[in-house]
């Protein structure tokens, strides 16, 4: 990599030239993410899609639970593959407007990306995203420039396409082998040696997880990505691109748009949800209703009303300019999205698996909802102040400086202009 000074073709986007309402956004979904990724973190996997699996789940414990899916569980994930695809958009029409190509530059921060997001997968914490957002990023890439009504339509179908298959699944689960039968009901409901197994495993030194995180890796990443996130995440950055033309995602709308957003999508959202629990503790959480058939399928859809909501009343609150403090807190985290996500792991880990504190399996739900406080309090406070000192988070700077394959000026534009002037 070069540092000479000389300017490069392209160049990461100024501080200045930041939608400040993107950012809000993106660090609150950020650390709303956790409410739910604490479950596989402190807990063995099967719990986090059946609560039943693993762990108490009654009296506090059950509310904590439901509380969280209720108003956590793919309603932060959705926010974040909405802004990952309006910032393709972002980025594409920036360079766009200097007269350069984006293409070659969106291709490498995506292989970048992709390469990030496997060493975090197999090295730290088999629940990575990032490696799903860079092989959408790959292919969504070619949509960028369509209508955003064709953006919109062509989105919900491909979010459509999952819940369709996970319906024609439990339809044709009784055609299958008995062996596949067992093995599907296995994973939803693992015996309880399988759980030990798992809890041992993370309890151990880092190579010892190995042994539990490597497999459950490559079955997410060759099952679960054409299976669910596929779909799921690159519908999603299609209808982010379509909302950010619109001004949905930059608090351009009127403030009666956004307070129709939070009316509507709490009306709808809220009550599907809620509806789907019920229905899942009332058919006691069987596999072919949870996993495949209705249980599944109302917060699939009703997330996305929730999401709306939140997007909504976020925007209406960048906009206020109401607690400025926290405004600029959720600024910091959004601006240092990847490394606070990184950084999330790094804690949790080091609290849950055997080279750290080795409490995998031994924290239930309410204990880690102090746990999840905790985490937050640290990233609002040390992301604006990094910010103080530097233009860009850790990783940030890494992703950037291979991207643009020259190492990017990593102090603050506000201290190095107080520097030059002293």
């Amino acid at each position: 990599m070069s540092s000479e000074p000389a300017q490069p073709v392209t160049a990461p986007v100024r501080p200045a030239e930041r939608i400040v309402a993107i950012d809000i956004l993106r660090g609150f979904a950020l650390l709303g993410i956790l409410i739910m990724n604490i479950q596989e973190f402190a807990m063995p996997v099967a719990a986090y899609s059946n609560p039943t699996a693993y762990g108490d789940l009654t009296g506090a414990n059950r509310w904590v639970w439901t509380l969280s899916h209720i108003f956590a569980d793919q309603k932060f994930m959705t926010i974040f593959s909405l802004l990952f695809g309006a910032g393709i958009v972002l980025m594409s029409e920036k360079l766009d407007a200097r007269g350069q190509r984006a293409w070659g530059l969106h291709y490498r921060r995506t292989f970048w990306l992709l390469l990030i997001g496997l060493a975090h997968a197999y090295l730290l914490w088999s629940g990575d995203i990032l490696v799903a957002y860079a092989l959408c990023g790959f292919w969504v890439y070619w949509l960028r420039r369509l209508r955003p009504g064709w953006q919109m339509a062509l989105g919900i179908l491909v979010v459509s396409i999952f819940a369709l298959i996970l319906l024609a699944t439990g339809v044709n689960m009784q055609f299958a082998p008995p062996e596949t039968q067992q093995e599907w009901q296995a994973d939803w409901l693992p015996a309880a040696e399988t759980i030990a197994e798992e809890v041992a495993s993370y309890r151990g030194g880092w190579l010892e997880q190995m042994s539990a995180r490597v497999p459950t890796t490559v079955e997410f990443q060759t099952f679960g990505f054409p299976f669910w996130a596929l779909w799921r995440a690159g519908g999603l950055m299609l209808m982010g691109m379509a909302l950010y033309r619109w001004g949905v995602l930059t608090g351009s709308r009127s403030r009666s748009f956004y307070v129709g957003m939070v009316i509507l999508g709490l009306a709808i959202g809220l009550p599907v949800v809620r509806w789907g629990v019920v229905q899942n503790f009332a058919n006691n959480w069987s596999m072919e209703y949870s996993q495949f058939g209705p249980g599944a399928q109302a917060n699939y859809w009703g997330s996305l009303f929730v999401s709306a909501a939140y997007i909504g009343l976020l925007m209406l609150f960048a906009r206020s300019g109401a607690l400025p403090w926290l405004q600029n807190a959720l600024a910091a985290v959004g601006r240092t999205a990847l490394s606070n996500y990184l950084l999330q792991t790094v804690l949790a880990t080091a609290i849950f698996y055997g080279h750290g504190l080795g409490l995998y399996g031994s924290v239930e739900r309410v204990g880690q909802t102090g746990i999840v406080a905790a985490i937050w309090a640290f990233q609002l406070v040390v992301s604006p102040l990094w910010l103080r000192y530097y233009r860009f988070g850790p990783f940030e700077w890494l992703w950037r400086s291979l991207s643009y394959w020259r190492f990017q000026p990593m102090g603050s534009s506000s201290l190095q202009e107080s520097r030059q002037s002293v």
